[in-house]
């Protein structure tokens, strides 16, 4: 029987910039190539969309929720947490393509989900409908937080999974 891959937290620094910007490409490759822009066009529009990304989010969440996904030393994915009073709050955890589908994303989830368990806090994520990871969100208990969100219309909605006893 194969060993579960296991994954190691470090948080994330100035030197992964060109790490992040890998991880962040990986995840527009489908979209872009629908495009037909070349090597040359793609790159300096998801240069822009990944500083636009990665300001919004220094700007909005504190930098300890931040960590790079390690498997045998080398980054794999990242995972962005903020750890509030009343809620855990998934800001963004993604997996470079080979990773991706090995279940190592469930593993990440359902151990945030025992953090907000014990904590006794709601985990939050918001994520975009047209994205894969929202049958595994669906697949683990995460639920929209309104019938507003879901309406077809927004390109994004918002899940919550409400920790067992939590008020």
């Amino acid at each position: 029987m194969n060993q579960p891959i296991r994954l190691n937290r470090r948080p994330a620094a100035e030197s992964d910039g060109a790490f992040l910007f890998e991880l962040y490409a990986s995840t527009r490759a489908e979209e872009l190539a629908a495009w037909g822009w070349s090597a040359a066009q793609q790159e300096p529009f998801l240069r822009m969309q990944w500083l636009a990304q990665k300001r919004g989010y220094e700007a909005r969440y504190p930098a300890e929720g931040h960590c790079i996904l390690e498997h045998e030393g080398r980054p794999v994915g990242r995972l962005w947490v903020v750890r509030g009073e009343h809620e855990l709050r998934l800001v963004d955890v993604t997996l470079l393509p080979a990773y991706r589908g090995t279940g190592l994303g469930t593993s990440v989830l359902r151990t945030l989900q025992e953090e907000a368990a014990a904590a006794g806090k709601p985990l939050w994520l918001h994520v975009m409908r047209n994205n894969p990871a929202l049958r595994l969100y669906t697949r683990l208990g995460f639920t929209p937080v309104s019938d507003a969100e879901v309406d077809p219309a927004k390109p994004y909605c918002e899940l919550q999974w409400p920790a067992p006893g939590a008020a």
